[in-house]
């Protein structure tokens, strides 16, 4: 097993029981992997993009299923969105987190802050796997714990409980979603989920009833709100918009 092809030392027998821990916990949630598929539909494509134009590892899509589940979720810390970015690192690196809008839950953006936080603790860290793990307990923990226990790399560092665990999740979900039809999961290519057809459209803020702005451009409310969950009011502050809508509207 690799992650970011940088090699998982199996046979340190405390490594092979932190991996096998993971796995057998997630063989056990079928369900949850098969939503873990189904969502990739919708997401992967934007992230393997991104990915690409950055010329970074393709691996780092499967830390945003560790973090999320690829869902919009909201953590007891306040974390948010698919790449579970906080409030403060998310506005360091560019997003718009306010009453109304949380750019945490806008798809591209929030990929393309978390891969820069990615890259940036890369090379502070050294490696992918350290990047990982300062994605999870912050870069500043992570080279302290180098420093202190004079190692130089994650299989060596004594960790808290969540961050020891948070790569061999990574590299466990990527073992179930990379090799699917060997787990019995299969799944066709028109059984992912996806947005359907959709267009960008440029909108002049502020919008003050996005109910009736919708009515009056055809378009059913909660298809604006379901496919721009970064809306978080029944209006648009100004400023200029970019919104995700079906390519059909309502007519």
């Amino acid at each position: 097993m690799d992650f970011c092809g940088e090699r998982v030392p199996l046979e340190i027998p405390e490594v092979r029981e932190r991996a096998e821990r993971e796995f057998y916990l997630l063989l056990q949630q079928s369900g949850q992997l098969c939503l873990y598929l189904k969502r990739a539909g919708v997401y992967f494509p934007i992230y393997e993009k991104l990915l690409r134009e950055n010329n970074m590892p393709t691996d780092l899509k499967y830390l945003s299923v560790a973090e999320s589940a690829l869902f919009q979720s909201r953590s007891s810390k306040e974390a948010f969105g698919l790449w579970q970015l906080m409030k403060g690192t998310a506005q360091s690196h560019g997003l718009i987190v306010n009453d109304f809008i949380d750019e945490r839950a806008n798809v591209a953006k929030s990929t393309k802050a978390a891969l820069k936080y990615l890259s940036n603790a890369k090379k502070t860290l050294g490696s992918w796997t350290l990047a990982a793990a300062g994605y999870n307990m912050g870069v500043a923990g992570v080279k302290n714990a180098l420093a202190t226990q004079g190692v130089n790399n994650y299989y060596d560092l004594y960790l808290n409980s969540e961050t020891s665990r948070f790569v061999f999740r990574i590299v466990i979900i990527k073992e179930f979603m990379s090799n699917a039809d060997k787990y019995g999961l299969n799944f066709s290519e028109d059984e992912l989920y996806s947005l359907g057809s959709t267009k960008t459209i440029k909108v002049k803020g502020p919008v003050e009833d996005l109910i009736s702005w919708s009515k009056l451009n055809h378009y059913l409310y909660k298809d604006v709100r379901l496919l721009n969950p970064w809306i978080l009011k029944t209006k648009l502050p100004a400023g200029d918009w970019e919104l995700l809508v079906p390519s059909m509207s309502q007519k």
